[in-house]
């Protein structure tokens, strides 16, 4: 061979145009027949959707099964907890007592203080008011408080699951209590039987205790049971004593704002009561009617309306005089019943309410316009008719600021307004009007009692003596029928507290109430019949039963008709003529007298009408001497403008009895008295013997038959007395 071959290395066919790589034996996709090309393709469509239909299949199991677990493990927490709860219920519910045993305690007795007309004055009792249906109350009064605090209260069962977790939502997001999930129902079971602490057995007690509430009463009943019993602030529970707290009108008559206004106080009673916060009280009003739009209570209008009233701003204190005599009633109430008070009571006093209104703008306006001049920052007013009803009683300037009464607790120094019983004793010993005393300095004993003027008169009759004050004549008479006598005779007329039995009681130094005053003075407008001081009527239970009731309609005498007409034309001249001529009215006779106390402490004025008999008192609470104030000033002018105001449309009537006294000064005879001259001091009790002994005619008037005679006597029946005798330095001497 010509050389060697070289060696060939084999070349495998291709059926396309792009060679294999090196070393890759296997035919390719391409290099197969269509069918087989197809059927690749088939199978890798197949494969990739497989694949993704498996992954689709995968989420939907992990999803499924996620929402499966989570049902499973919310059915095993819900059920462990509801077996938690149950258990907690049960364990609590296990230390109440038998449902079967429970009830609604009785609401705390209520006493309604009404005027004569039926107006109610005040409430008295641990709630301040009395208990009202439904249809009682402003129609505003319910929907308010449903707005506020229960929209669902006629769909739930006691619990209101929506609210409540609308309320744990609100508490969440805000980090702190914003809202609270108790329905009325709650809140009444709370309210009824539980304490306010919060605990978890107090809230599974109140929640049983609901769905009894609900089991037992009608919703009505319930909602009832609650606007009755609910604290509004300032001492008042109950939409009866609300109202009547902070807009002096009854629940009936309370307007939207104000019933706006209450259901507001819900939320915080003490914090928004409009006593103390007014202004929070009327933003939370405006809530109030912004929820009852919301539920179609009321319309824009209305709440228009609304919004422009004025904010409530109410006393610290109930406020008005008529809370006086409501005082007045519950101090006398248990012992002319009996017994403790046990249930709702309605008491009728004696009290006119319209004159009540017109003592208490006599009272103010005096203070209000001469209080800060003449420094007298109190007064007190107390009026009574024949029998001794009161029909007005003011014991201070204002009732919210001091609730003291100074009408019936307050003793003070009559001063010279007690002077009328000395001349009473002394006319019993058979003295005059026209009687002469010598108005000059004396002394008795180590006392030398001056006029209040320091001036002296010289001869002058009792009459005139009365009508001027004269400290030294009335001196004169204390000593002539002896201070025993005296003390006696203002007993028999109504002066209860103790008195001195001393030369100075003829100046009014023992301390006496301004209403035991003024009722010893009715005797003298009554035709001589003893008028006991009374302001309660009637008692009787809200059902209508009748506890008490006294008309004092059958009074005893205790003074005979010629001595009642003696001492009003005395007294009666003391208005016209003397210290009390501010006192004067128009068209009406009136009488009384005038009193000071020492240093100007106590000024007061004690009068009467056929009508009326009116005592008013002017000073201080600590005793500090006022701007040289007198019975005749101040006094006076309140008391006639009350009696003014009292008598308007009332026809005109003469005072009791008539007593001339002589025209001619010569029928008059003058002693001249001098201190050594001056009657020793009669015993006690011993009386001139010509006079009758006050104890026997006290027995024979006391045996007189009952019937009209005994009743006040009317100007026909008292006579007509005329003066047949004058009055001698011997006749003083004799005692006679």
């Amino acid at each position: 061979m010509a050389g060697k071959r070289k060696k060939q290395t084999r070349i495998e066919p291709s059926m396309g145009k792009r060679r294999a790589r090196s070393g890759d034996l296997r035919a390719s996709a391409k290099d197969r027949v269509a069918g087989g090309n197809r059927t690749a393709k088939r199978k890798r469509g197949k494969t990739s959707g497989g694949r993704r239909k498996s992954r689709s299949g995968s989420a939907r199991r992990g999803f499924s099964g996620f929402v499966r677990r989570s049902f499973y493990w919310c059915c095993v927490i819900g059920l462990w907890l509801a077996i938690a709860v149950g258990g907690v219920v049960a364990f609590y519910g296990a230390k109440m007592p038998s449902a079967t045993t429970w009830s609604v305690p009785d609401r705390p007795p209520n006493v309604r203080i009404v005027s004569t007309d039926g107006r109610t004055m005040a409430n008295r009792g641990a709630t301040g008011g009395e208990a009202l249906p439904l249809s009682r109350m402003s129609p505003y009064i319910p929907q308010a408080v449903l707005a506020i605090e229960d929209r669902r209260f006629y769909s739930h069962f006691g619990v209101d699951p929506i609210g409540l977790a609308r309320a744990m939502v609100s508490n969440v997001m805000a980090g702190r209590m914003v809202q609270g999930g108790s329905t009325l129902t709650q809140q009444l079971a709370k309210n009824l039987f539980l304490s306010p602490d919060r605990t978890i057995e107090r809230k599974v007690q109140e929640v049983l205790l609901a769905a009894w509430l609900e089991h037992k009463f009608t919703k009505d009943q319930i909602l009832e049971m609650y606007l009755n019993r609910v604290y509004f602030g300032s001492g008042a529970y109950g939409v009866e004593a609300a109202s009547r707290r902070y807009f002096k009108k009854p629940a009936r008559d309370v307007n939207l704002a104000q019933a706006a206004l209450l259901a507001g106080l819900l939320k915080a009673p003490s914090r928004l009561s409009p006593a103390r916060n007014p202004d929070g009280a009327e933003a939370r009003a405006q809530i109030v009617l912004e929820a009852m739009r919301e539920e179609g209570f009321v319309t824009d209008r209305e709440i228009t309306t609304a919004m422009t009233q004025p904010p409530t701003r109410a006393k610290s204190y109930w406020t008005g005089a008529e809370n006086y005599g409501a005082d007045l009633v519950m101090d006398r109430l248990e012992e002319v019943i009996g017994g403790k008070i046990t249930t709702d009571l309605i008491v009728d006093t004696t009290i006119d309410f319209k004159l009540q209104q017109q003592a208490e703008q006599a009272i103010r306006e005096a203070i209000d316009g001469n209080g800060r001049k003449l420094k007298v920052s109190q007064g007190a007013l107390v009026s009574i008719d024949g029998s001794g009803a009161i029909r007005a009683l003011v014991g201070g300037y204002d009732y919210s600021v001091s609730q003291f009464d100074r009408a019936t607790k307050a003793k003070r120094q009559p001063g010279s307004a007690f002077k009328p019983f000395v001349y009473a004793a002394a006319l019993e010993m058979g003295r005059t009007p026209d009687s002469v005393r010598n108005d000059a300095p004396i002394r008795i004993g180590k006392w030398t009692p001056s006029n209040y003027d320091d001036k002296y008169r010289g001869p002058v009759t009792l009459s005139e003596a009365l009508s001027k004050s004269l400290n030294t004549v009335a001196a004169q008479l204390v000593m002539e029928a002896g201070a025993g006598s005296v003390a006696k005779t203002a007993r028999r007329l109504g002066i209860e507290s103790k008195l001195q039995t001393n030369a100075s009681i003829a100046l009014g130094t023992s301390e006496v109430t301004l209403t035991e005053l003024t009722a010893a003075y009715a005797p003298f407008m009554n035709g001589g019949y003893k008028a006991t001081p009374h302001i309660i009527r009637r008692v009787r239970t809200a059902d209508g039963k009748v506890l008490y009731e006294n008309t004092y309609d059958n009074p005893p005498r205790v003074l005979r008709p010629d001595i009642i007409a003696m001492m009003n034309s005395m007294l009666v001249r003391a208005v016209n003529e003397g210290t009390g001529r501010r006192a004067q009215l128009g068209g009406h006779q009136a009488a009384g007298k005038t009193g000071t106390s020492q240093a100007f402490r106590d000024a007061l004025f004690v009068g009467y009408t056929s009508n009326l008999t009116t005592g008013v008192w002017f000073g201080n609470d600590d005793g500090k001497p006022t701007k040289n104030v007198t019975g005749g000033s101040i006094p006076a002018v309140a008391w006639q403008s009350f009696m003014e105001a009292a008598h308007s449309g009332r026809s005109s009537a003469r005072l009791p009895g008539q007593y001339d006294v002589p025209s001619d000064p010569s029928r008059i005879a003058v002693p001249v008295t001098r201190p050594s001259q001056l009657p020793a001091r009669r015993p006690e009790g011993e009386i001139a013997s010509h006079s009758e002994p006050a104890g026997e005619w006290q027995q024979r008037v006391a045996s007189e038959p009952t019937g009209s005679t005994r009743g006040p006597v009317p100007p026909a029946d008292v006579g007509r007395h005329q003066p047949n005798e004058t009055t001698s330095l011997l006749d003083i001497i004799l005692g006679r």
